[in-house]
């Protein structure tokens, strides 16, 4: 039961959605928990582990039935951001994969695409990335050096790109390049590459992180890699950065629910933890400055998941804007980081162990105010709304 009293949102009640709750638990349960120190220490996931995902249904569960998909919609990416939260299966790329690169195929997609990609995504043959961060260009995605040069029936791509999720295991990668260098954002395209089809494509280190160890993390290579022109994503080229505009604000939304999520699950095994700890004869709990840090993270956690319900409702209706977005994504992870540290605070000297699981969750919530864009951008992106 979750230390929060916030009633369930009419738009997740539904007996579909509770089955599909208890499928995802289950998998979580039996075919991940049991891994996740291991995870952690080899730095990403089993492989395997995607096609299991794959044949439960649980890979690309909002993605159109007719071409593969599970026929669902955000409601069932967020079900599966809540059960990973709540078990501590952190590091497993399934909210990437499932509600930010799918999403490009079925949006944008031709229906030759869909029908070549969508069902491979969804049964797991099919690992997914998206290569945007480069060296020297992560919020400013105008920036970016990467180009593909058309050569006949194909683009010739080159570039370098770094902090690419899923990047040791994705063999299905959407890289954002630019087909026309001297138009600026005009000049962005997306582009997919099936890594096994293609020379001249490299993976680099597997980067070490501060967090999140079983997300394998990856700088990725492309010398001459040629690419049909046919695996260009949209009618024509130029069309990139616009798409990217368009599914930033679920993206976004995306990393809100997740850190929402994390705070209820640091909440809850804190309050668990000052209960039975105890000094100077008596809980922990029992104690007033305990008592009112909580009452402050609850109240922090609260807040959040009323507007992140809110915000989910816009989605659902198609009227979630950009600047609303900005506000989930850089309120809820600044939020996430404060409930976190006191979390900490309050377990003592164990919360500083790194078997705890709280210890865990605070290192793991660092990069949400970093990716999906800055937290200054976040605010740049809200002022202009004013």
């Amino acid at each position: 039961m979750s230390v929060l009293q916030v009633e369930t949102p009419e738009f997740m009640r539904a007996p579909e959605l509770d089955a599909f709750r208890s499928t995802v638990s289950r998998f979580f349960e039996r075919d991940c928990v049991p891994h996740v120190p291991r995870w952690n220490a080899q730095g990403m996931v089993d492989r395997d582990v995607w096609t299991k995902a794959g044949a439960l249904g649980l890979l690309c569960p909002s993605a159109p039935a007719d071409f593969g998909g599970g026929g669902g919609d955000f409601r069932h990416e967020i079900i599966i951001m809540e059960e990973m939260a709540r078990l501590g299966v952190a590091g497993f790329g399934l909210p990437l994969h499932n509600a930010i690169i799918a999403p490009y195929i079925t949006h944008y997609g031709s229906d030759e695409q869909k029908r070549q990609w969508l069902p491979r995504l969804s049964s797991g043959e099919l690992v997914s990335a998206i290569a945007m961060t480069e060296p020297g260009a992560g919020s400013d995605l105008q920036g970016i050096k990467t180009t593909a040069r058309k050569d006949g029936n194909h683009y010739v791509i080159n570039g370098q790109k770094t902090f690419i999720s899923n990047g040791q295991l994705a063999n299905f990668i959407i890289v954002v390049c630019k087909t026309d260098a001297a138009q600026g954002a005009h000049g962005v395209s997306l582009i997919a590459i099936e890594t096994e089809a293609v020379e001249g494509f490299k993976r680099g280190r597997n980067l070490e992180k501060i967090g999140m160890p079983a997300q394998d993390t990856s700088e990725l290579f492309f010398d001459d890699v040629r690419v049909p022109t046919a695996n260009l994503i949209g009618a024509e080229e130029g069309l990139g950065f616009i798409q990217l505009m368009q599914q930033l604000p679920q993206e976004r939304l995306i990393i809100a629910i997740q850190g929402l999520a994390m705070m209820e699950k640091a909440l809850g095994v804190t309050v668990e933890y000052v209960k039975g700890r105890e000094a100077f004869g008596r809980p922990i709990f029992n104690f007033q400055n305990t008592q009112f840090k909580l009452a402050e993270a609850k109240t922090k956690a609260t807040l959040a998941k009323v507007f992140v319900n809110y915000c989910t409702e816009l989605l659902l209706r198609n009227a979630l804007d950009p600047a609303t977005a900005s506000m989930a994504k850089y309120w809820v992870s600044d939020a996430q980081g404060e409930v976190i540290d006191e979390c900490v605070q309050l377990h003592g000297g164990y919360g500083y162990m790194a078997e705890y699981p709280i210890a865990q969750m605070w290192r793991d919530a660092r990069v949400a105010r970093i990716y999906g864009g800055s937290n200054e951008i976040m605010k740049l992106l809200i002022a202009r709304s004013l």
